[in-house]
């Protein structure tokens, strides 16, 4: 039923928002009401896509499978691909004005494929789609305005996962929760040193746009303001990626060999001890690496008792404006984000369920039940929700990321690579 796109990753093409802007268009879903007519006997394709692994993939499938005993005339074609070649994949069709008719989407590029018109406002599948489900909090991650662009499938929390095995195979000794950054590179360094390389203390984290998110919200900043601007300035990114100049230097794995094992990371190979990403990455990352065991902790901070963390509703479902049948498309996105089967299927690997109805459906124990423990000891970091992404922050994240690699194979120098990014900002926020 799946094919795997193995396509190049390759860093999202510049301007991206432009390439983007005014090209949407519409497709009759009913009334303003919500008025949406599924004929249960007329038979239906709908196209689907996604981003992750092989375990998100079976579990798609299983998910399919129960949605077709429930809709048996509404056949699914899914495909899936990594991350970066599955936004310029999209970025493609919605300029020929071919996205699928659902979709596995961001918050990241709500702003993007909102404004521009290439997302069905699901208001007027209401009828359909059950909102009622959802906090306002977590329905307001996919909302511009009066529009419901998309719906959250679960949160995450960033966290540091920690491979518990490796420390016991090299008696290591785990980092302490909630210590500040000095410390936890300390650590990383004790790692490294005491393996003799054989295992590093974790990975850059300085490339990720995320950590330095973290900073900028424990000095209660955010990365982009509401009016859609960047919420920093070229001093700040400065200083924040030259303070990953130690952690090149020998502390954490070098990027030469994490190009040599992509698409896996080095926490994914078996190569790190530790790694920063969200929450919901438990189940993938247990996957990927063969660990018995992964120890989910929250992550250090840049000032102690700051409200850093955020509860992200980033992954989510939307729809095409274009599909030719938004009923069943509905029927299937609200399968996807409200069914107890979903929350079964799923656990937490898609974040923590976001609609009461999934979670009522997922059994938290093991790694589920580790993710929601997780959540629950993190809950005095917790503060607002950051406004919604910039017009081309996707764009901008990946670029951020692909500068981050580049200092790590020593290509380009700190003030180059803050340059090169404030250049990319300017020309993706007009």
């Amino acid at each position: 039923m799946f094919s795997k796109k193995r396509i190049a990753a390759v860093a999202a093409i510049t301007g991206a928002a432009l390439a983007l802007a005014g090209c949407g268009g519409g497709a009759d879903a009913g009334s303003a009401g919500g008025a949406a007519t599924l004929d249960p006997n007329e038979k239906v394709t709908l196209t689907f896509t996604w981003w992750g692994n092989d375990d998100r993939a079976d579990r798609y499938n299983q998910l399919i499978e129960k949605f077709n005993e429930e809709y048996p005339n509404i056949t699914i074609n899914g495909t899936f691909t990594d991350f970066p070649s599955y936004w310029e994949k999209r970025q493609t069709e919605a300029a020929g004005g071919g996205l699928p008719d659902v979709w596995q989407f961001s918050d990241s590029y709500l702003r993007q494929y909102g404004q521009a018109g290439y997302l069905l406002d699901l208001n007027t599948v209401s009828d359909v789609v059950d909102m009622s489900t959802f906090e306002d909090s977590l329905k307001g991650t996919g909302q511009l305005g009066d529009k419901q662009y998309s719906l959250p499938t679960g949160y995450s929390l960033w966290a540091n996962f920690i491979n518990t095995d490796l420390l016991t195979a090299h008696d290591l000794t785990p980092p302490v929760e909630n210590a500040t950054f000095a410390d936890f590179d300390t650590w990383m360094k004790s790692v490294t040193d005491k393996t003799g390389g054989a295992v590093y203390g974790g990975t850059d984290y300085t490339q990720r746009i995320q950590q330095f998110e973290l900073k900028l919200r424990s000095e209660g900043k955010n990365l982009y303001t509401d009016d859609g601007q960047l919420g920093f300035d070229e001093d700040e990114l400065k200083e924040f990626w030259s303070s990953g100049d130690a952690l090149r230097d020998g502390i954490t794995i070098p990027q030469s060999k994490l190009e040599e094992i992509n698409p896996k990371s080095g926490f994914g190979a078996g190569l790190t001890a530790s790694e920063m990403s969200w929450s919901n990455f438990l189940g993938g990352y247990l996957a990927d690496s063969g660990a018995s065991s992964i120890e989910l902790v929250a992550p250090p901070t840049y000032k102690v008792g700051s409200k850093d963390l955020y509860r992200q509703g980033g992954l989510q479902m939307a729809i095409s404006a274009k599909t030719k049948h938004p009923a069943a498309a509905a029927a299937f996105l609200n399968f996807v984000v409200n069914s107890p089967e979903a929350g079964e299927i799923f656990g937490t690997t898609l974040g923590f369920p976001a609609s009461s109805s999934k979670l009522a459906g997922t059994t938290l124990e093991g790694v589920d039940k580790q993710v929601a423990d997780y959540i629950e000891s993190a809950a005095d970091r917790i503060g607002d929700a950051p406004p919604p992404a910039v017009v081309g922050y996707g764009a901008l994240e990946q670029k951020f990321w692909d500068l981050g690699k580049a200092l790590g194979l020593g290509s380009i120098t700190v003030d180059e690579a803050v340059k090169q990014f404030f250049d990319e900002a300017k020309v993706t926020l007009g």
